[in-house]
């Protein structure tokens, strides 16, 4: 049995949820270069506490929307948010969009548009439930319980998933930038409220909307990624799209504990379509995702 996807239903996948094209540079990138996870600018930014800085720090401080998550904003924190705004990623602030016990979301505005800004916790953090992650990806050794150590790589990680999926044709919010522990990311929502998640919306049409979402599953194994986490709480529709986030958990191929992550992910994405009347299986899902890459063709013109 083929598993392969046609090019007439590409085709409709691109026409109704948006399906991007591969670039045509893409290629798996290199899980084995070790993560840099020395002192940054914003740390001697930190250290130094000019008056600008300092002047920055209060106004931070003192907005409303963070005076109730100000455990975020250590000073080498807000000396990310200073050194991003220094380098013009960032012209203001806004409110925030989730915030959740590992990381905080918000919004802001950008040069050109909104964006969104993912600041990981550091002193309030407990990364214990990451370790499964973290235990085997060649990217992390060297680093052990260091929690700073450890934060500043998950997010560089993150940020390097992101470029790496949108390279290879898998709609993601496009990384702008990253500082230490704050990712700037594109904002993926309208004015009044942020993307909904799939689990929000009514799926009209459920068969494209898996063909979709198992597509992208693919595109993230032949760049040498699994998602680790991908559910429909993890996937949003936005202008017509389905869009993948939360890639700061996905594991390269060679992780241990890839190909538990891949069947967990194929269980959670099948398990809801079938929740929408499909008739869909685990291991279908992993089999399409796992196949090959068609080998080029090696037919010469005379």
């Amino acid at each position: 049995m083929t598993l392969s996807v046609d090019v007439a239903y590409v085709d409709r996948m691109t026409e109704e949820y948006g399906l991007l094209e591969v670039a045509d540079d893409a290629a798996v990138g290199d899980e084995w270069e070790e993560l840099d996870v020395t002192d940054t600018e914003a740390d001697r930014i930190a250290r130094r506490q000019d008056r600008e800085f300092l002047e920055f720090r209060k106004r931070i401080t003192n907005t409303e929307q963070f005076k109730v998550t100000d455990s975020v904003f250590d000073d080498a924190t807000l000396g990310a948010l200073y050194k991003l705004v220094q380098d013009g990623h960032v012209d203001a602030f806004g409110g925030p969009i989730s915030t959740g016990k590992e990381a905080n979301i918000y919004t802001a505005l950008g040069p050109d548009a909104e964006v969104a800004v993912k600041v990981y916790r550091i002193n309030a953090s407990d990364f214990r439930q990451m370790r499964e992650y973290l235990d085997g990806d060649p990217r992390f050794e060297g680093i052990g319980d260091d929690k700073k150590k450890v934060v500043v790589a998950w997010t560089t990680k993150e940020y390097a998933n992101l470029e790496r999926a949108h390279s290879a044709g898998v709609r993601v919010p496009t990384p702008i930038a990253v500082e230490r522990n704050v990712l700037v990311m594109e904002y993926l929502g309208g004015a009044e409220d942020r993307a909904k998640r799939l689990n929000e919306v009514t799926v009209e049409n459920p068969e494209t909307a898996y063909q979709v979402v198992r597509e992208y599953a693919r595109r993230l194994y032949r760049a040498g990624l699994v998602h680790g986490d991908l559910s429909e709480y993890n996937l949003v529709v936005h202008e017509g799209e389905l869009c993948v986030l939360d890639l700061g958990q996905a594991v390269t191929v060679h992780h241990p504990n890839s190909r538990d992550f891949l069947k967990r992910d194929c269980h959670n994405v099948a398990a809801f379509f079938r929740r929408q009347g499909l008739e869909v299986g685990d291991e279908e899902m992993v089999e399409y995702v796992t196949e090959p890459e068609p080998e080029p063709s090696g037919d010469l013109e005379d």
